[in-house]
């Protein structure tokens, strides 16, 4: 096992490190010393330097780390949901209803992102479902507008077509805090709903597993005390979850962070690159752009983020001892 890791993991790991060095269009061998060695050039472009390799940089964040923000919570919230109902010993069909909920998530990424591209276009079956309802709905995928400043925008805190002010005249990363705080686009809320629907069913059979695994004996002395389903699931259910929910979390960070075939088949970091994310930034620096190191780059800084970001995630949910007191 530790030569299998070895020669597939922490060998290319190495290696990519060393390329996020080179100026390298990977044409030429970037260990036989045909690539020109820029140290940390790469990085320096991407977090310090103006210009357009930071702004992109900058805006892939500023959208991924919305899609973070709304999927991680809404697939977590839905996946246990999901798992209380179907986990009813009373209820009917629960082995088709737990094949229903996780069948999105076997089914191929890219057919379901194809499956979605026709669902939300200008007249497909969402805006026809609300124009029902006497709504016109947006066409999503050409819609680069953050979300957050057409609600602020509707009622009339902001401009969202001509901001100005202390929110436009300030910027973190070549981005304007109005770009920072203006939520992520109609585009990118397509791609959300598309994750929570995809990943739902996998998590949903983690909890599963997990409530199956409480003994009933809690449940039954909760209930000779008079326990509703309310502080049943507060105070004995949720404690006994908070490994798993732990390790769906933090599945859930490190997937969301990594986003990119949804990205690849839907929008292709368009409108605006109001789709863009890291993952996907790094494949066009690479392969469209020919700079490797950069993509290289991208990518370890991506790492750094996902690692110190489970970190904080698990000193935040850890579980907590209360300290013994000392006795004179």
């Amino acid at each position: 096992m530790v030569l299998i890791l070895g020669l597939f993991l922490v060998l290319p790991t190495l290696m990519a490190l060393w390329v996020s060095l080179l100026n390298w269009d990977g044409q030429s061998n970037p260990f036989g010393g045909q690539a020109d060695f820029v140290g940390l050039d790469n990085y320096r472009s991407l977090l310090t330097e103006d210009g357009l390799d930071r702004t992109l940089f900058a805006t892939s964040l500023r959208n991924n780390l919305y899609y973070v923000l709304l999927t991680v919570p809404l697939q977590t919230i839905v996946a246990l949901t999901l798992a209380l109902v179907v986990n009813q010993r009373m209820l009917r069909g629960r082995s088709a209803l737990r094949t229903a909920f996780f069948f999105p998530s076997v089914t191929s990424s890219i057919a379901v992102a194809t499956i979605f591209l026709f669902l939300f276009q200008g007249t497909g079956a969402v805006n026809t479902v609300l124009s029902w309802i006497g709504v016109q709905g947006p066409n999503w995928f050409n819609d680069p507008r953050g979300i957050l400043s057409l609600l602020l925008g509707g009622m009339g805190v902001v401009d969202p077509d001509s901001p100005s002010g202390f929110l436009t005249d300030h910027t973190l990363m070549g981005l304007s805090y109005f770009e920072w705080l203006s939520g992520p686009s109609v585009a990118m809320c397509t791609i959300i709903v598309l994750a929570v629907w995809t990943t739902s069913g996998t998590f949903m059979l983690i909890f599963l597993a997990a409530l199956q695994d409480i003994p009933r004996e809690l449940e039954e002395a909760a209930a000779i005390e008079g326990v509703n389903r309310r502080q049943l699931l507060r105070h004995v259910t949720l404690p006994a979850l908070r490994p798993v929910l732990f390790l769906v979390l933090t599945l859930g960070l490190i997937g969301t962070w990594q986003v990119f075939d949804q990205v690849y088949v839907m929008s292709q970091g368009d409108p605006g690159n109001t789709t863009l994310t890291p993952a996907f930034l790094s494949y066009s620096s690479a392969f469209d752009d020919a700079d490797f190191g950069q993509g290289a780059a991208i990518a370890f800084i991506l790492l750094i983020l996902i690692l110190t970001m489970t970190a904080v995630q698990r000193f935040l949910i850890r579980e907590r001892t209360p300290r013994a007191r000392r006795t004179r």
